[in-house]
């Protein structure tokens, strides 16, 4: 008897998705090597997993991971080397820009005697520290307000406490004048309470 077909879905359990992903894996692998030598293929597998782990299968006809990619650039007539180099050139170009205009900003900041200003470039500095004062003050304000905001409900908190308190030592002391107990040790309680 043959096993059902399993509906082909992401398994929700981790441990059974990283158990069956293992085991699929070399499954593949195999199935990769196998080609590779029944068939005289040349072949490259790249596999990475879910958390980023680099698993690869090179076919031992294949010199090296650069020379099959060189030979499927010359087939397919693209360029992935050059692609990736291009687009970190790109990016250097990017944060190397964005260093420069940083600096620009900083040394504005630093006010030199020594440099002449043109009244723009000082207006634009003066709007830079504005906002910049702006920003600080907001956040100032917030941090305020949160600690205020915190000490109030501590406040209500402890106040609503000796209501509490209060409620109880009134009901204590009437308990005690029902009973005909002593009254001299309640008037001595109110007078450390503060309620007379």
């Amino acid at each position: 008897m043959g096993r059902g077909r399993s509906e082909i879905k992401r398994i929700e359990n981790p441990t059974q998705r990283q158990s069956t992903f293992y085991k699929r894996r070399d499954g593949l692998f195999k199935k990769a090597r196998e080609l590779a030598v029944l068939c005289d293929a040349d072949l490259l597998l790249l596999l990475f997993s879910a958390s980023g782990k680099l698993y690869h299968y090179l076919a031992p006809t294949v010199p090296s991971v650069k020379d099959f990619v060189e030979r499927y650039e010359t087939a397919t007539h693209t360029k992935v080397w050059s692609d990736i180099r291009q687009e970190r050139r790109a990016e250097l170009e990017k944060v190397g820009k964005m260093c420069d205009i940083l600096e620009k900003e900083l040394r504005f900041m630093t006010v030199d005697d020594r440099e002449q200003y043109t009244v723009p470039s000082l207006a634009g500095l003066e709007q830079s520290l504005e906002a910049a004062m702006r920003k600080v003050r907001f956040e100032k304000d917030r941090k305020i307000g949160g600690e205020m905001s915190y000490l109030e409900n501590m406040i209500r908190g402890k106040q609503a406490e000796r209501y509490g308190l209060c409620d109880k030592l009134a009901h204590a002391q009437s308990l005690k004048q029902m009973e005909g107990g002593s009254t001299s040790l309640n008037n001595g309680l109110d007078l450390k309470l503060g309620f007379n």
